[in-house]
């Protein structure tokens, strides 16, 4: 049997993460291209015309009723991640490595089994990830190690979890409000240093993020895939 889709009209897309940023512009883009788009986070904000719904991840019980209210679902995107630093080792504390691994892993991995019921053999799973996971420095060691276990989980899961595909997404530096507020000097700063460095001599936009996302939702040939788009920030 061959399970192609080629498109996103009348599919049900639930992105997590949905309400700001890379997730947000996920959305967006998948209600373009016809989807029945839910948009999960903890504040329930969502772009305009999409239908926001108010779920912390880490909790297994509101997720599974958020889940229940939505029923069938196409199309699985996590793009939930932690806001906190990352520090050296030796000031590097509890709180943060168990809120990213607890945000960034384990709550996409929660999201799935919960999501189970609902996800037809013919349904894809997106995670979210990051260059870091491959581009070693000194006070990444969490935010490093966290993307490392997606990128695995997402290989995993696409064995286990097939003929479902799974696939992970690992963004580079992304013009979005991680970066710091929006005018800021050090926003300014870095974005142009980032930018200096990176051979599209430029930051990406969340929109150019959003267009893997639907690539790998829409192409019904592609799982077990780790796709950078970073501008060649591993390079």
């Amino acid at each position: 049997m061959i399970l192609m889709t080629g498109t996103l009209k009348n599919q049900t897309v639930v992105v997590l993460g949905g309400s700001d940023g890379i997730g947000a512009a996920v959305a967006e883009l998948a209600k373009v291209e016809g989807a029945h788009v839910v948009a999960f986070s903890r504040s329930g904000g969502a772009p305009d015309g999409i239908e926001g719904k108010a779920v912390d991840v880490t909790d297994r019980v509101a997720l599974a009723a958020a889940l229940q209210t939505v029923g069938a679902v196409d199309h699985l995107v996590y793009t939930v991640g932690s806001r906190m630093g990352s520090a050296p080792l030796k000031s590097l504390g509890d709180e943060v490595l168990q809120h990213t691994f607890e945000t960034k892993l384990f709550g996409a991995v929660r999201a799935v089994r919960t999501a189970l019921p609902y996800l037809g053999p013919a349904a894809s799973i997106t995670f979210t990830s990051g260059q870091v996971s491959r581009k070693y420095g000194v006070g990444t060691l969490v935010k490093g190690t966290v993307n490392a276990a997606v990128d695995a989980a997402g290989r995993h899961l696409a064995k286990e979890l097939a003929p479902r595909r799974v696939n992970v997404i690992s963004p580079g530096v992304v013009d979005t409000s991680l970066w710091g507020e929006i005018g800021s000097e050090t926003r300014a700063a870095t974005i142009a240093r980032v930018s200096a460095s990176l051979p599209v001599r430029r930051i990406g936009a969340p929109r150019e993020l959003a267009q893997a996302y639907l690539f790998v939702m829409t192409n019904g040939f592609v799982t077990g895939a780790l796709i950078d788009v970073d501008g060649g920030g591993l390079l």
